[in-house]
């Protein structure tokens, strides 16, 4: 190995970069060679996506077994219970949650941008689950109204919270299903109709302004904090935005096809062969740290594969989605385990408890997809498991997070039971 003098380390004379230069550019251009050839078994260097479904040979998935249905009166006794804790803790303004109930243990939040997101997103959660609901007493109407209003209001303000958090994408994402629910819901208005869909219009636009540069949406930029976001791309949060842009597209709205195509692009860089999906992009050097296995990925197989699925990813076929469906259901204890922990991560395979309601959220989306003779059986386990976790007040909830939590579980939650709902 060279050995360099004491000068030669501390002059600072062209002749000294040159020389560092001679020894170090060789050595990067062989690891460099290196990485790139063993990105693939063919040596090709190109970083190719996982684009076919090769679940392991030598693990059995878990299957659940066949339950009795809870009855229709119990889902829809289930459903009322939880619109009438969203009517009874709707704030005075028309919005859900705030930065309430703190803890020694609070996430990074910064005032007040992060909590102009959190709450956005929530109200619009709220509202849609209402409207799905079909609860057409007076007390929800209303709430849909004051509710509607402070979106109007309110949601056209929302922007990220500094250069780091970018929460406000789950505003952008969510809010879409919510307007155009307001939209169907406007009748014979073609004034509030078109005011609304002026709104779409806005969100999408926003969504493609804080898409990262790396093609899809993470809620944290730590990198570099420019006004095009570098942001650190979480498989799930790509997936969310991605399933409400297909949304907004199947409705009729202009959603550019390379804002949707890179995020699609994102979600399955990070799949893997069994269709388990990391964390994020800064695991793809740990593909099997425990928060990327199966187990770890119960809260992220469902809406990758449900946005991908959606997208006409041919590799996502029926029987991906009944073996992640039977994961969850055979393994919900994963989930139920990390459930109301206050840290997040804290749990086995680093399951975050924010990640159980919409686990279950997108899954019974995915069900949804399946073929109508193969979703009883998801409907009943989908169903008797939400009915047995809700609380006496009739909300749900996984984790504590400020003042957000029971309204989005229990939107979350019952926008999961009405489709358990018979047809």
């Amino acid at each position: 190995m060279m050995r360099f003098s004491r000068k030669i380390l501390t002059d600072r004379s062209p002749q000294r970069w040159f020389l560092l230069l001679a020894v170090l550019l060789p050595a990067l251009g062989f690891i460099a060679a290196d990485l790139a050839e063993a990105a693939t078994p063919d040596g090709s260097g190109a970083l190719a996506p996982i684009d076919s479904y090769r679940p392991p040979k030598d693990i059995e998935i878990p299957r659940p077994a066949p339950i009795a249905p809870p009855s229709r009166d119990q889902i829809e006794e289930s459903i009322r219970r939880g619109v009438d804790h969203l009517c009874a803790t709707q704030n005075k303004n028309g919005s859900w949650g705030g930065p309430r109930r703190t803890k020694a243990l609070d996430i990074y939040a910064p005032v007040p941008g992060a909590h102009h997101g959190f709450r956005a997103a929530v109200t619009c959660m709220a509202v849609t689950a209402m409207i799905q609901s079909g609860d057409q007493r007076d007390k929800v109407q209303q709430a849909i109204d004051r509710g509607e209003k402070w979106i109007l209001e309110q949601l056209p303000k929302v922007r990220r919270a500094n250069a780091t958090a970018l929460y406000n994408i789950w505003a952008h994402a969510y809010s879409l299903q919510t307007l155009m629910l307001l939209q169907d819901r406007a009748g014979d208005d073609p004034a509030k109709a078109e005011k609304l869909a002026q709104y779409v219009r806005d969100q999408i636009e926003l969504l493609t302004r804080y898409e990262s540069i790396n093609g899809g949406w993470g809620y944290y930029d730590f990198t570099v904090g420019a006004k095009r976001p570098s942001s650190v791309v979480t498989s799930f949060s790509a997936a969310t935005c991605v399933i409400e842009l297909q949304r907004a597209r199947a409705k009729g709205f202009k959603v550019p096809d390379s804002v949707t195509d890179k995020a699609v692009v994102s979600i399955k860089r990070m799949r893997k062969p069994d269709f388990s999906y990391l964390y994020g992009a800064h695991h793809w050097f740990k593909p099997m740290y425990s928060i990327n296995r199966p187990g770890g990925s119960l809260g992220r197989s469902q809406v990758c594969n449900l946005a991908l699925r959606r997208d006409g990813d041919k590799a996502v076929t029926d029987q991906v989605l009944i073996d992640w469906l039977d994961r969850i259901f055979a393994r919900k204890l994963w989930l139920d385990i990390a459930r109301k922990r206050p840290i997040p991560h804290e749990s086995y395979f680093a399951v975050a408890g924010y990640f159980v309601y919409y686990a279950y959220y997108y899954a019974s989306g995915c069900m949804l997809e399946l073929p109508a003779e193969k979703q009883a059986l998801y409907k009943a386990h989908l169903a008797h498991l939400l009915l047995g976790l809700q609380e006496k007040d009739g909300c749900w909830w996984d984790f504590p997070l400020y003042d957000y939590h029971q309204p989005y579980g229990t939107s979350f939650a019952v926008m999961s039971l009405v489709r358990c709902r018979e047809p």
